[in-house]
């Protein structure tokens, strides 16, 4: 089934809907062949994904998700933390019958890629990130512009005074985190899911979810079971980064090379945190290249 989606995302890209745990999550797919999962952030949605599935659903079944509460899928009376978005996209996996599996992960896709990734190993191919978080993060290691928001955001009620009351994130996080200028009608659509203070309540919950000096708990103590999977998984995975980059600069390009296994590094140029919107097509470029060289010969070479 075909939604009204808006004009800037091509005819060839088919809009579908799965019940999933009794909601309907929104995904768009192109391509035939193996799937590649292609996994947004905060405060997005497939949408973002737009001009990279034409080039990368060349070589594969691109598949790219609404999470829960968030794009075109519903928002059921959840708590919306990453236990629910894992537990929502782990069930669209399975409604979806998708095998052997090519995650590509950004923000909070990311980090969902990698549990899903550790708790279903069998079933991934190959992993592909960037501007996501590979282990616990301190507060030291915050960007100065970033940490400030980050500690407002986590204020008990003041931060929801700010996300969900005054939709500060929706406004800011996408304009901020970009080099450049974000079209008027793409923020229309990134800010259509969230008209109101209810609706708002997944993208509050995930600055509260990220694990920053051991809190919250149980998300650092996940993130250093991911961070440790990344470090033993034989599975092959891809680093993009973007110049300067946010969440992944260059200390952190190094500790990725140094502590992640079977791991390709590939720079898609100038950006900061949602590089889709500012380097989508050298994104599919290095992703087809990577997944021609790396994973689809390892796979012909198995049959």
């Amino acid at each position: 089934m075909r939604a009204n989606l808006p004009a800037m995302i091509g005819t060839s890209i088919e809009s579908r809907y799965a019940d999933v745990l009794g909601s309907r999550m929104h995904y768009l797919e192109r391509g035939e062949g193996d799937p590649i999962l292609l996994l947004h952030g905060n405060p997005t949605s497939s949408f973002i994904w737009r001009d990279v599935i034409p080039e990368l659903s060349a070589v594969g079944r691109c598949i790219a998700p609404d999470l829960i509460g968030m794009g075109r899928s519903q928002k059921p009376d959840i708590g919306y933390r990453f236990f629910d978005h894992a537990r929502y996209l782990e069930e669209l996996i399975h409604q979806l019958k998708l095998r052997n599996v090519t995650i590509v992960g950004h923000d909070w896709g990311g980090a969902l890629g990698f549990y899903y990734g550790m708790h279903h190993e069998r079933n991934v191919r190959a992993v592909a990130f960037f501007e996501t978080i590979v282990r616990p993060l301190t507060w030291l290691e915050i960007p100065s512009d970033m940490k400030m928001a980050l500690k407002l955001s986590r204020t008990p009620v003041l931060g929801q005074l700010l996300i969900q009351g005054l939709n500060l994130f929706v406004k800011k996080a996408l304009t901020d985190g970009v080099l450049g200028h974000i079209e008027e009608n793409v923020l229309v659509e990134y800010e259509r899911p969230f008209p109101s203070y209810a609706s708002r309540r997944p993208v509050w919950r995930m600055p509260n979810d990220i694990p920053i000096d051991g809190k919250p708990t149980d998300i650092h103590e996940m993130a250093v079971s991911w961070s440790a999977w990344l470090g033993r998984s034989e599975v092959p995975k891809l680093l993009l980064y973007g110049r300067p980059g946010l969440l992944i600069g260059p200390k952190d390009i190094a500790w990725c090379r140094a502590n992640i296994r079977n791991l390709e590094v590939a720079d898609v140029g100038e950006g900061l945190h949602y590089l889709q919107e500012e380097q989508p097509h050298t994104i599919s470029r290095a992703l087809v290249s990577w997944l021609k060289k790396e994973v689809i010969p390892q796979e012909s070479g198995t049959r």
